[in-house]
């Protein structure tokens, strides 16, 4: 794969969040891991957490960066959700054929910086995706 096949199926994919859609750009032996909550599904597993997502409303996610080379790719985001919660999260996909084969998700809540390195820290400046 390509850097510029990459970004531009992630912003798709982001932009569009059509679950149908999504369906399509993954492997018949895709399988998704989220470490944190310890679970794991399979492409028809995604699928149907995405069609009935809580409160019908699908979170907004905002791609922050891209990076990989050849079938291993990182996509950076920041998630909003319909009840104002913001996460970031980072997803690791092998791509197989041309499609998402193996993801990895990892989630975090942002938070304050601590007092005792505020000092050595600049805030991060949100910027679009250069591509």
């Amino acid at each position: 794969m390509q850097e510029h096949g990459v970004r531009e199926l992630f912003e798709r994919l982001r932009e569009a969040m059509d679950p149908a859609l999504e369906y399509e750009h993954r492997h018949e032996d895709y399988l998704l891991e989220f470490p944190q909550s310890g679970e794991r599904m399979d492409r028809d597993g995604l699928r149907r957490l995405q069609e009935t997502f809580p409160g019908g409303v699908a979170p907004m996610i905002r791609l922050r960066r891209v990076t990989g080379s050849g079938d291993v790719w990182f996509g950076e985001s920041r998630i909003d959700y319909a009840d104002g919660t913001v996460a970031y999260g980072v997803s690791r996909i092998e791509f197989r054929d041309g499609k998402m084969w193996r993801e990895t998700r990892y989630y975090a809540e942002p938070f304050e910086v601590p007092a005792w390195r505020a000092e050595w820290s600049k805030p991060v400046v949100e910027e679009p995706v250069a591509g």
